[in-house]
């Protein structure tokens, strides 16, 4: 964080920079701990509701003590470790897919001058060490012993690799716009009007990449247990089990902030840097959970892919479109055309890349299967 503190400790207290960034860490670590809980929560909920159930609602009024009850069973659960496992391998895999999202969570900010530090170059810096966690990754695939995690952990390289690609293109297009790797100077240009609005190609290509990154639906493919019983971790148990389960809502907590202010405006739109600290906040919170929304809306809407079509998906649609948006925009910037050109030859591609998938996902085997069996279900009503 630049400049002076707006939080009671650290390098405004003693003037100690190291002691600020180390209470600036354990907040941050505390409340990721506290937003994983209630996303597990939620999540329970959110698809209960799509899908016509209750969800989660025994434990604590309607249900929100479910996650620490859960918390407290995986920390008491036995730790068992295969035989034929390499011991530090194994269990030093979880640390090493947590790291990186912490590494991410300590650069992005919450708000202007809340977070544990501003990074110059705060764009690359969160690429780079979200491209880390496939390390841990690796590391439990081959040294479970298992077939399956290894098979899991193949799949999940190879899908962290190709959309790595054009999720890293995404973004330098909004670099390219921005004309900064600053985090902070992107949400400040946004303060008339959002990125999204002028690069609506490259959100989506970022928010399908990222539910690749995450291994959320329809992506799901490494820890896909109809194939591979549970993937890369599936010896894991108890504690180090729940570290990998951090990871991936840490990772989603950490993409749904990093979105928002890439493309949303983060904490700057609309009236941020009128309205104060306590608004930024409240921006980012809500910006946040609608992009958290949406990727489980996702998940119960979309059915998997094979891996096929997951890698086909990768390198003849999104990487094409991705380089074309890259394209597009050296010619406008270069050429200091309008920018409505922005945004009318980026909302064609979206609207081409959406279309497509829509056509794709209805011509999809089960899906036409349900729609069938909802059409016979109508004729035979009537």
């Amino acid at each position: 964080m630049n400049g002076a503190s707006p939080l009671p400790f650290g390098d405004v207290f003693f003037g100690w920079s190291w002691l600020d960034a180390i209470i600036r860490i354990v907040i941050v670590v505390l409340l990721m701990t506290v937003v994983v809980v209630y996303l597990t929560y939620g999540e329970r909920k959110v698809v209960a509701r799509i899908q016509q159930r209750l969800g989660p609602n025994r434990v604590g009024p309607w249900g929100l003590l479910q996650g620490f009850a859960d918390a407290i069973k995986l920390l008491i659960k036995e730790d068992i470790r295969p035989r034929a496992a390499d011991r530090w391998v194994f269990e030093f895999a979880p640390f090493l897919t947590f790291i990186p999202v912490l590494m991410v969570l300590a650069a992005l900010p919450f708000a202007r001058d809340w977070g544990v530090r501003n990074v110059t170059l705060g764009l690359l810096f969160v690429n780079a060490a979200l491209g880390l966690n496939i390390v841990g990754i690796m590391m439990a695939g081959l040294g479970s012993g298992n077939k399956y995690a290894l098979l899991g952990g193949v799949r999940a390289a190879a899908q962290m690799i190709s959309y790595e690609i054009p999720l890293v293109i995404s973004i330098l297009c909004v670099a390219m716009v921005a004309g900064t790797l600053d985090l902070n100077a992107i949400a400040i240009l946004q303060e008339d009007r959002p990125f999204l609005l002028l690069q609506p190609l490259a959100f989506v290509i970022f928010f399908t990449a990222m539910l690749s990154e995450l291994h959320r639906a329809p992506f799901d493919i490494p820890v896909a247990e109809s194939e591979i019983v549970g993937g890369y971790f599936v010896e894991y148990s108890g504690i180090r089990w729940s570290m990998f389960q951090l990871t991936e809502y840490a990772s989603l907590w950490a993409f749904s902030i990093f979105g928002s202010v890439v493309f949303l405006g983060g904490w700057e739109f609309p009236m941020g840097s009128d309205w104060g600290w306590g608004w930024q906040l409240f921006l980012t919170f809500v910006k946040s959970l609608a992009w958290i929304i949406a990727v489980m809306w996702v998940r119960t809407t979309v059915p998997r892919l094979r891996i096929d079509q997951l890698m086909s998906f990768c390198w003849k649609v999104l990487l094409p479109m991705s380089l074309v948006q890259l394209l597009m925009n050296g010619f406008i910037l270069v050429y200091d055309w309008p920018q409505e050109l922005l945004t009318l030859t980026s909302g064609i591609g979206a609207a081409a890349l959406v279309g497509f998938v829509l056509y794709r996902t209805a011509r999809h085997p089960s899906v036409a299967h349900l729609v069938g069996s909802y059409k016979r279900a109508g004729a035979a009503a009537q």
